[in-house]
């Protein structure tokens, strides 16, 4: 694909653990030169500590947003003393290059939803790596994806219950798409949140 400078749509959607006021499940939506960073922190636990330390990884993601994903990662790493730490789901959303880079540290879910149903597989997940930012520093892996128009990209924390990629409808928006997860697939157990991007939309 010719270099475009096409349109990334984002939505976002979350709910604290009933109960409390405070969610330690935060995202990050950036644009970084022609393309745009999306983030899914998970501060370890809920409530007020579990907040600390997820405001702290997105400010340092913030602050450092131009910087390799990997890099982003140590920054977050860094951010870290004295807090509880985080798991995270990184993507850079490449127009100019028609990719996605993405990584995860910890028990964060990410998917890469296809537009072209007849494109296999059709979906493609994300595999983390083992760890927690703020605890032994994390060496993850990052993977480049080639991206098409339409592709719907999902990060979602351990908040959301796996397998409800088979009852989404791609044709939605994707706050409707964020919304329908939300409201359907949260486990109850944990805050939940869902960040959900549509590439080329």
């Amino acid at each position: 694909m010719a270099p475009r400078d096409l349109r990334i749509e984002t939505a976002m959607a979350t709910l604290p653990l009933p109960g409390q006021v405070e969610s330690g499940d935060l995202s990050l939506v950036k644009r970084v030169g022609k393309g745009t960073l999306i983030a899914v922190v998970d501060g370890l636990g809920h409530g007020e500590e579990a907040a600390s330390a997820a405001h702290a990884a997105v400010g340092a993601l913030d602050r450092h947003a131009r910087e390799p994903l990997a890099d982003l990662v140590r920054r977050c790493h860094a951010a870290m003393v004295g807090l509880r730490g985080v798991v995270l789901g990184l993507a850079y959303l490449d127009p100019q290059a028609a990719t996605m880079m993405w990584l995860g540290v910890g028990n964060i879910g990410g998917m890469l939803l296809h537009a072209d149903s007849r494109r296999r597989p059709p979906r493609i997940g994300l595999v983390p790596t083992a760890g927690v930012v703020g605890a032994d520093e994390p060496h993850p892996r990052s993977r480049v994806v080639p991206l098409t128009a339409g592709d719907t990209i999902i990060l979602f924390s351990d908040g959301i219950k796996d397998g409800f990629a088979e009852s989404l409808t791609l044709a939605n928006s994707p706050q409707s798409i964020a919304d329908f997860i939300i409201t359907r697939h949260v486990k109850g157990t944990d805050d939940a949140l869902v960040l959900v991007a549509r590439y080329g939309a």
